[in-house]
């Protein structure tokens, strides 16, 4: 069975090439200077080397002002011009009128619909739940895709089993922050763990929120463990990655490359490719809104 691992990366551009600003420049981010030999700006945007691409994505999609993440995600996750649609980039959560957008046009609505296995690797704690069933809505693109596509959403027992994934990949903010009483894992081990699981479905998706919240100067205490969590994470996966597997990381807009500004910029978003499918990938997207596609196109 071909696999194929969507990692989502929240606010993440390609920037200038600053080491005061970029942290990809101030300090150095292995996945890039390892697997490519340098480190992407809006000066060289595109790289590729052993069948892995880095290249930029257009987030804006014609509208003007500063992308946004509900519209933006649902641009990825549901293949369309949310901005457009909506009339203007909205977010952090999807307004109300992309809402049916969503239900229908999700890409695990889609890989539902066609028989396929998809998942979504997060786990989610107790107080999630707790908000979820008390009737509010305030919920992000991915969590509502799977609830409005019958996905299931995996819970704290799925995380301690190994059958999923935290958010900040080892664990360490449902240990410090919400005293579960679990086992700090290294980025190595939540990396075998998502291959592990991805073998299992045909499409998996993982979600990193955490680049955003740096790039809005939240958390500045745990920068560098983010930092360096995210790092070996992702060169473990891209130097680890099963044959018949695909690989692509990708955001919905920029933010984390410029800490000038607690903003999100218009910046291309960073999207990398790598595995069996990494050529066409690199080939076909052009901007946020045909991901899903090319995704599709292996399956359906």
């Amino acid at each position: 069975m071909h696999s194929t691992i969507l990692i989502f990366l929240d606010g993440v551009g390609i920037g200038n090439a600053d080491e005061v600003n970029n942290p990809f420049f101030r300090k150095e981010f292995k996945t890039f200077t390892q697997i490519f030999g340098s480190t992407p700006h809006l000066g060289m945007q595109r790289m590729n080397r052993d069948n892995i691409y880095l290249f930029p994505t257009d987030a804006n999609l014609g509208v003007e002002g500063l992308p946004q993440s509900g519209t933006g995600q649902t641009s990825i996750f549901c293949g369309v011009n949310a901005p457009k649609i909506n009339g203007s980039h909205f977010g952090p959560f999807p307004p109300t009128k992309l809402v049916p957008v969503i239900k229908e046009s999700s890409i695990f609505a889609d890989f539902k619909r066609a028989g396929l296995k998809a998942a979504f690797a997060n786990a989610y704690p107790k107080i999630f739940f707790d908000y979820v069933n008390s009737g509010k809505q305030r919920l992000s693109v991915t969590s509502l895709s799977c609830i409005l596509s019958g996905t299931p959403l995996n819970k704290g027992a799925d995380l301690r089993a190994g059958r999923a994934l935290s958010a900040e990949i080892d664990n360490f903010r449902w240990v410090n922050k919400l005293n579960y009483k679990l086992p700090v894992i290294s980025p190595q081990l939540a990396g075998k763990r998502l291959l592990r699981l991805a073998s299992k479905n045909h499409f998996t998706l993982f979600e990193f929120f955490l680049t955003d919240h740096l790039g809005h100067a939240r958390i500045p205490e745990l920068f560098d463990h983010i930092y360096e969590t995210l790092d070996q994470f992702l060169l473990y996966l891209l130097t680890n990655l099963p044959e018949d597997f695909t690989l692509i990381v990708c955001s919905d807009h920029g933010n984390f490359e410029d800490l000038s500004s607690k903003m999100h910029t218009r910046n291309p978003a960073l999207t990398i490719a790598a595995g069996k499918h990494s050529s066409y990938l690199a080939g076909s997207i052009k901007d946020i809104s045909q991901i899903k596609k090319s995704i599709l196109e292996f399956y359906i």
